[in-house]
């Protein structure tokens, strides 16, 4: 699949402000290490079995806490692990959601 700048920048904006970070850490240690292309899964591939936290499960989501709360009691999204107090959401039931949000939209 092939994106456009503009579709990778909104796909950017919507990515959890601490995947971000690592996606452009990532991008500058390899930028000019070898002149290679990287692949999709090079990029984006430590995401693939995350967990995120509530407030970023939110902000993936581009809702409010209030509003993932509320998907989390009527059971659109359910706990993968929980650490100390905190709930973790695996990512990949997030993107059925995101994607199912998007199609209601």
């Amino acid at each position: 699949m092939t994106q456009t700048a503009e579709t990778l920048f909104k796909s950017l904006q919507q990515m959890p402000s601490q995947e971000r970070e690592k996606f452009f850490s990532l991008i500058a240690r390899r930028a000019f290490s070898n002149g290679d292309n990287l692949s999709h899964a090079e990029l984006f591939g430590h995401l693939q079995d995350s967990e995120f936290t509530a407030d970023e499960a939110a902000e993936y989501l581009g809702v409010s806490i209030a509003t993932f709360r509320r998907y989390c009691k009527q059971g659109k999204v359910a706990v993968s692990s929980i650490v100390g107090t905190s709930h973790l959401y695996p990512l990949a039931t997030l993107r059925e959601l995101k994607r199912a949000l998007h199609i209601v939209k």
